[in-house]
């Protein structure tokens, strides 16, 4: 962290964080984030849009990748029920010798340091923390924070937007609040082509014929208004990457240590995992190494354990 001063108050300012993943499928909706934050004029400003869509479908994907491509740093802030306004500005910390220290957010940092400011699933916040935001939010761009005693003004090159989660568990978002988070850009369900895009852009080693299959299972999903995003998929690909690495694994375990004249040992005897746990942990394993794990009958188990793991049985409905 560096320290700034502001009206001599000094101030800690957090670290951007780093975020590697671009944005795969739909350009129109990283278009419009791009446009909303450009300026047309010298007395132009920037908009601050909400991001709105399902879980795990890539909004905060889509912010970050937006923030590379305008070469702005990244600071994420992550909403919560609890989220006070302190919390969402400065907040004030004991630090050596009984003295108070003042450490700004990530979004105040992201004001600061002239950065991208995401406030990730920010209709989970009540009113009281959005009332905090409302200057930042409109022509004045400041935030004043009682606790320290300071008025901060963003930078010029600032960029603000949220996310907003569609489901129950969250708070309605004031109308005064409302009108200063503009446009909203909605984020649907990708395509089976573009799935199959973000897919391979995440997974790279996994088989096509997993991918496949996932995004097969998405597609019908999606058909009948299931809330399963690409964020399952990945999830699920993953699982069943890891599963059928373990399988070989076991298999290779117990070709070292079994007779090969005792067959029906592979299935009644055992094995012991923990033996050596780095081969299975923390060595890469080669999946090309026996393609058989992921073929047929294998593959189908595999994905039957996997998407049982990670959504539950109601969604093994939609494995073909």
């Amino acid at each position: 962290m560096r320290s700034i001063e502001i009206n001599g108050v000094p101030i800690e300012i957090g670290a951007p964080d780093t975020v590697d993943n671009d944005w795969v499928g739909n350009l129109d909706v990283l278009h419009q984030l791009l446009a909303c934050w450009m300026l047309v004029h010298p007395d132009d400003l920037p908009m601050s849009p909400r991001l709105i869509g399902r879980p795990g479908v890539g909004k905060t994907t889509l912010a970050c990748a937006a923030a590379r491509r305008i070469e702005r740093p990244i600071f994420i802030f992550q909403a919560t029920m609890d989220t006070r306004p302190e919390d969402l500005l400065i907040t004030p910390v004991l630090a050596e010798n009984g003295r108070i220290k003042y450490v700004a957010s990530a979004l105040v940092s992201a004001m600061i340091e002239g950065g991208v400011a995401i406030l990730d699933e920010g209709n989970r916040m009540g009113e009281k923390s959005w009332a905090s935001l409302a200057p930042l939010l409109d022509h004045r761009r400041y935030i004043e924070s009682i606790v320290a005693g300071v008025k901060v003004k963003a930078h010029p090159e600032f960029r603000f937007c949220t996310t907003m989660n569609e489901d129950s568990s969250t708070y309605e978002v004031p109308e005064y609040i409302q009108s200063r988070l503009q446009p909203q850009i909605y984020i649907d369900f990708a395509d089976a082509n573009e799935e199959q895009e973000i897919l391979r852009a995440n997974m790279p080693f996994a088989p096509q014929e997993i991918i496949n299959y996932v995004v097969n299972f998405l597609q019908k999903a999606h058909a009948s208004e299931e809330p399963y995003s690409v964020r399952d998929g990945i999830n699920i690909t993953r699982m069943v990457l890891k599963l059928g690495a373990a399988r070989s694994a076991r298999e290779d375990q117990q070709d070292r240590s079994e007779p090969a004249s005792k067959p029906s040992d592979l299935t009644s005897k055992p094995l012991d995992l923990t033996s050596k746990p780095s081969e299975l942990t923390s060595k890469p394993l080669d999946l090309t190494s026996k393609p058989a794990v992921f073929q047929g009958a294998n593959l189908r188990g595999l994905l039957h354990d996997a998407v049982m793991g990670v959504l539950g049985d109601e969604a093994l409905r939609y494995l073909s």
